[in-house]
């Protein structure tokens, strides 16, 4: 990881430039890679050294950028109950969508690298317990991927992420016509499927 010396009033500035720099270069990067993309959800519930929620997800941005994974959209961030146990802290979550040419694994090495850099622990952690930060791969270039789950236990398209909105309100927002390539079915078709109450628990920040 590139960024132990990032001072956090620096974190948004360097994540506008890089950003500003991928959206100019759109078009190599698109050259470079295949032309379906990734889909990466983030969220945090709780503050971490490096500062709040939103800012342990601009850290993320970063980390991911300078290894390699370039952000091609980004939703606004979302405001969540924490799912299964309400009383947890809220979670703010957004998604993205990125190009690289890692394989999954590999990609999902390098997130797990991000996490624990930003302070979450998953070998001592219980499941759903509230963290800093949690990056979940929601699509990986349109394929089906159980063959994996030995390795990180990865299985794409995840396997929650028809049924959590925090997942499909951001993801409608930059993809509106993305289709699940398990179900064949559109994000409107999927959140018509959810609960309204969780459509309700999902508000814009």
């Amino acid at each position: 990881l590139l960024l132990e010396k990032v001072k956090n009033n620096m974190i948004k500035g360097k994540l506008k430039n890089l950003e500003t720099g991928i959206e100019k270069n759109q078009d190599i990067l698109k050259n470079q890679v295949s032309s379906k993309n990734i889909i990466l959800a983030l969220g945090s519930n709780l503050d971490s050294k490096y500062g709040n929620k939103i800012k342990n997800l601009e850290i993320a941005q970063l980390l991911l950028i300078s290894n390699g994974i370039y952000i091609i959209k980004k939703s606004c961030y979302y405001e969540s109950l924490s799912d299964p146990n309400y009383k947890d802290p809220k979670f703010i979550n957004c998604v993205l969508e990125v190009q690289t040419n890692f394989k999954p694994n590999y990609l999902i090495n390098i997130i797990f690298k991000i996490e624990k850099y930003l302070g979450r622990n998953r070998k001592n952690s219980q499941k759903n317990q509230p963290r800093v930060c949690d990056i979940d791969i929601i699509d990986y270039k349109g394929k089906i991927i159980d063959h994996y789950k030995k390795l990180n236990n990865l299985i794409i398209p995840h396997k929650l992420m028809h049924k959590r909105s925090f997942v499909l309100i951001p993801l409608l927002e930059i993809l509106p016509n993305w289709i699940h390539p398990k179900f064949k079915v559109n994000i409107n078709s999927l959140l018509k499927r959810n609960n309204i109450s969780n459509l309700n628990n999902v508000k814009k920040v």
